[in-house]
């Protein structure tokens, strides 16, 4: 399947139209009825219509035309008052005008106003070229507002991503006081009473909270990824047995595969909620039923296609394609959906997150993400994934927990929030260690210079005033060298990375983390054999 241009939006338009449509600005009949008669000759099939007043090409400009052909002298109008109004409008049409005389100087007045080309009524022969360079220009100039549109879009998207990066890291380190305070509420408060289940209410509150930062973690392409060789169409045979829990009876669903197999490298959780997510947004957009239908294919995607989407990349793809027949979208609500936060929803019924994360899943898979839409006549996604020619991965055994959760080691604790720092170092005690502090890089070395006794593991958080937690990993080891490390952020592991360094194979918590969660990987750390 050769791939081209899988949007039915305007393409460039071709140099000869196998229909045309033309204004004629002309208060000459018999000179327009030759025009028209040069223009048959020439090959086109024409739909016109002529008009010799401001008044009457203002109404007409309201519909849609390939072309303007106006005479310069009018008895109460003329070329230049055209031009004018088209400018008016922001009307971007070929506009050649057609005159039995006219001057130099008028010429060159008409070309700086936007006229593309004048022709004397005795040399009709120059109308064909004439045309097919307008168009051709025309086309050209839409190609190059589109790519321009979508550089811009691009660029916003990759602004509103690190934004929505930097928020999900900063509420992370929030949420991980409330979920250490709410767990430790829980754990001393008898089940049955109304503190423990408000206690509870408070964690499942943090628990949604958590959920909304890996959204937008997702969406700025920093959520981890466990990606695998999987073939993309019988990812989507795995949620079609749920799609029944997430639509009504009234919408008719069709699943469509072209047969081969399309393997793609990607985490299968994320692509699976790339589906549903759609999936929902397409049952949402019809509330009084319509058709569903998702497909998946394998494609080449050419340089054609690249040329006006400069996000996507040449080569073999994976298509899959989510459309529906219900509501659609109009150009403005388009142009803002993959932005965190926005939805057409009413209050209560989305977080405006669904199709942000959709795109950073998308993105962060090297893939590309295409939407069409019309008011009134539905919606289709497009996704395309890089194809690959690997086997598909099997499931592996997941390894069991460690149920230790207790110690006696000494750790060194790095967090500069100090309300993070405060219920962290009351959970660790809890677990029986002991712990020295330090509110930032230079604190925590200063401290561990002056304790006597050995150190046994070292937590810090990557992104810190002054010198980065992987920085104060590094000064500690020159003096305790067989010191253990886990490292935590409200990023992810690839983007704390970005903010200092990380030695590879360290242990690695992303915030916010549950009591359970952190006593278990101490412990995992602690007890971890020595490197040889």
């Amino acid at each position: 399947m050769k791939h081209r241009d899988v949007e039915p939006e305007s393409p460039a338009a071709p140099l000869r139209p196998a229909g045309l449509r033309v204004l004629l600005v002309e208060d000459d009949a018999n000179d327009a009825a030759l025009l028209l008669r040069e223009l048959k000759r020439l090959g086109y099939d024409t739909t016109w219509e002529r008009v010799e007043t401001r008044e009457a090409m203002g109404l007409a400009l309201e519909r849609d035309w390939d072309l303007i052909v106006s005479d310069y002298s009018l008895p109460r109008f003329d070329a230049l008052d055209a031009l004018d109004l088209c400018r008016e409008r922001g009307i971007d049409l070929p506009f050649i005008i057609v005159s039995g005389t006219i001057e130099e100087e008028e010429a060159v007045e008409s070309m700086r106003l936007g006229a593309h080309d004048f022709i004397t009524k005795g040399r009709l022969a120059r109308l064909g070229p004439a045309i097919v360079r307008g168009l051709r220009e025309r086309a050209e100039r839409r190609a190059l507002k589109r790519a321009e549109e979508r550089l811009r879009q691009g660029q916003k998207m990759e602004a509103i991503g690190q934004l929505a990066g930097g928020v999900a890291h900063d509420f992370n380190n929030v949420l991980g006081v409330i979920l250490g305070y709410g767990e430790m509420l829980v754990n001393t408060l008898p089940p049955g009473q109304r503190e423990h289940e408000r206690a509870t209410q408070i964690l499942q509150a943090t628990a949604r909270g958590a959920a909304l930062t890996r959204q937008l973690l997702m969406f700025s392409r920093q959520q981890p990824m466990e990606a695998r060789v999987l073939d993309v169409a019988t990812t989507v045979r795995h949620v079609e047995s749920m799609l029944s829990r997430l639509i009504g009876a009234n919408i008719e669903v069709a699943i469509h595969s072209d047969g081969r197999m399309g393997r793609v490298k990607a985490d299968p959780t994320q692509v699976e909620q790339v589906v549903m997510n759609l999936v929902i947004n397409a049952r949402d957009a019809m509330p009084d039923g319509g058709r569903l239908i998702i497909e998946t294919a394998s494609v080449e995607v050419d340089e054609g296609y690249t040329a006006s989407h400069p996000d996507a990349r040449p080569g073999p793809h994976v298509l899959l394609a989510v459309s529906d027949n219900g509501i659609g979208m109009s150009a403005e609500t388009l142009s803002h959906i993959y932005e965190p936060f926005f939805t057409t929803k009413e209050a209560g019924r989305g977080t405006g997150l669904g199709l942000a994360t959709v795109y950073g899943i998308v993105r962060q898979s090297g893939g590309h993400i295409a939407v069409y839409s019309e008011l009134g006549r539905g919606t289709s996604f497009k996704i395309y994934l890089p194809r690959v020619d690997e086997l598909a991965d099997e499931m592996g055994a997941v390894a069991p927990a460690s149920q230790t959760r207790t110690g006696h080691e000494t750790i060194l604790l790095i967090e500069d929030e100090e309300g993070l720092r405060e219920v962290l170092v009351e959970q660790l005690l809890e677990g029986g260690y002991t712990v020295v502090t330090g509110a930032d890089a230079e604190a925590a070395l200063e401290a561990a210079a002056g304790y006597d006794g050995p150190i046994h593991l070292v937590i810090a958080d990557v992104v810190l005033p002054g010198m980065s937690g992987g920085a104060a990993v590094k000064a500690l080891r020159a003096a305790r060298p067989e010191i253990r490390v886990i490292y935590m952020s409200g990023y992810t592991r690839s983007a704390a990375a970005q903010n200092g360094p990380i030695e590879g194979g360290e242990a690695f918590l992303q915030k916010p983390f549950s009591l359970d969660t952190l006593l278990h990987k101490v412990r995992e750390v602690i007890d971890r054999p020595p490197r040889g």
